[in-house]
């Protein structure tokens, strides 16, 4: 099956890449000019009329993901990889719940990113069947063995850092917990996770988990590289993870 990129859509996502490097690793993500929802974690996840509850209960089509996530994969890459600079993060074999919440709140404008607006918009992605469809693709690729890692010069911290605070949300493993929609962090790229983690600790992502930010407000900033540092280097199961870092996605050839 051959795919075309969208060419004003290609065209969007160079320019929106800018909105990353221009907002600064510690400089809050911009807010969206046509205002913004009431931030909140777990905001109409029950509500059979939200898109995430409609999204995680419908049927999904592969072929239909397939063809959505080519919007996508201008960023994230087809194999949904994203970048080890982590400018975008991997999305490839997150859970699919969580690739649900987090698309709906930014769609809800829930979540700030400026990013992420032009491409997940109705107009660009399709309605609830699209989400549920594009996920579900996402959440079944294998991940990247080489993601971005840091400089490896503190992992010891790192690890009893994440040992004493991290364990009870995202498991010993960093597998996280699909049912409660605490992502899957081992795998992910040091430089992306290393962002988030300073937003959410400072404050400045809006749909962070409350109990995330209580947990590690009291992290210096060499403690949130250790242990994002340690984190990165931890290894998803071989099942869920691609063969070689040279795979490439056969559903785009």
């Amino acid at each position: 099956m051959k795919h075309l990129f969208n060419i004003g859509l290609f065209t969007a996502a160079l320019f929106a890449v800018g909105s990353v490097h221009a907002a600064g690793h510690g400089a809050a993500p911009a807010k969206p000019a046509d205002g913004k929802a009431p931030a909140g974690w777990n905001q109409n996840l029950s509500d059979e009329e939200s898109e995430q509850y409609q999204a995680m209960n419908l049927p999904t089509s592969r072929e239909n993901g397939i063809e959505v996530y080519e919007v996508c994969s201008a960023c994230h890459l087809t194999e949904g990889w994203g970048m080890t600079d982590g400018t975008f993060p991997q999305l490839a074999g997150q859970h699919r719940s969580v690739l649900v919440k987090q698309l709906a709140d930014i769609r809800a404008l829930n979540r700030d990113n400026p990013t992420m607006y032009p491409f997940a918009k109705k107009e660009s992605i399709g309605g609830v069947q699209e989400m549920a469809d594009v996920t579900e693709y996402i959440a079944k690729l294998p991940m990247n063995p080489n993601n971005g890692v840091g400089a490896g010069d503190n992992l010891a911290h790192g690890e009893k850092l994440y040992k004493d605070n991290c364990v009870k949300c995202h498991g010993e493993n960093g597998e996280g917990m699909a049912d409660k929609y605490y992502p899957r962090i081992h795998g992910q790229h040091y430089k992306y996770m290393l962002r988030q983690f300073e937003w959410i600790r400072d404050g400045k992502r809006r749909n962070a988990n409350p109990d995330m930010v209580k947990q590690i407000k009291g992290f210096s900033d060499a403690d949130m590289a250790a242990v994002i540092d340690y984190v990165s280097r931890v290894k998803p199961p071989k099942e869920m993870v691609a063969e070689s870092p040279d795979w490439q996605n056969p559903d785009y050839d």
